[in-house]
């Protein structure tokens, strides 16, 4: 299967902004993925709702949202309105994660739970089959640039035996540290998307390099 490339716009050159969603609308990128961070649920700030509308008015490519913060609920719909296609939010932030699923999916957006490295995919059971997006997080959330965590592979096995097990369609998504020598172990173990942020804008010819992660084998 080809994987599902999407780009994180948190490591591009927020100085030169519409030339970076140029370059992705360019590529053989599928989606735009943009952290939302509060510096309450993660010790980092990003960007908010008015930087997400001016992506919005340049990307040919839909907005993921990732949403790492509190009380998300008080925010999808911003999100939605600002252009979002997929939100996701963490499981560690949603008491009443069913309801924060349905929320998103009433507004017409594909909705996204979002796991960090410490937290087992088990909890996911009995909500699988509402669920269109499971970001595993395969570094601790907050700052890009981190070391992928190995035990990342186990999660994507496990989680893609329960996504099986109960004929659902979620996607499996993988947000850290993916790179050239990771993304296809990542594929092989039941991965469907593959986030790529430094790996992508470090690059002198980030085209080339999502290229080579959606044409690998």
């Amino acid at each position: 299967m080809t994987p599902i490339i999407a780009p994180s716009i948190l490591a591009s050159d927020f100085a030169n902004l519409q030339r970076e969603v140029e370059m992705i609308n360019a590529s053989q990128a599928d989606w735009v993925h943009i952290d939302i961070m509060d510096g309450v649920f993660v010790p980092n700030l990003s960007m908010g709702l008015p930087v997400v509308e001016a992506i919005k008015r340049h990307a040919k490519k839909p907005l993921d949202i990732h949403l790492m913060i509190v009380q998300p609920e008080k925010f999808v719909e911003a999100f939605q309105k600002a252009g979002a296609a997929s939100i996701s939010v963490h499981v560690e932030a949603c008491p009443h994660l069913h309801r924060n699923v349905q929320q998103i999916k009433s507004l017409g957006c594909k909705a996204g739970v979002a796991i960090n490295p410490h937290t087992p995919v088990s909890g996911l059971s009995d909500l699988i089959q509402d669920i269109d997006l499971v970001c595993l997080m395969s570094v601790n959330p907050g700052f890009g640039g981190q070391k992928f965590i190995e035990r990342t592979y186990d999660k994507i096995r496990e989680l893609k035996a329960m996504i099986e097990s109960r004929s659902a369609k979620t996607l499996i998504e993988i947000d850290g540290g993916v790179n050239q020598q990771n993304a296809k172990l990542l594929c092989d173990a039941g991965a469907d998307v593959l986030v790529a942020g430094n790996f992508v804008f470090s690059s002198s010819n980030p085209k080339e390099v999502i290229q080579r992660l959606k044409e690998m084998r």
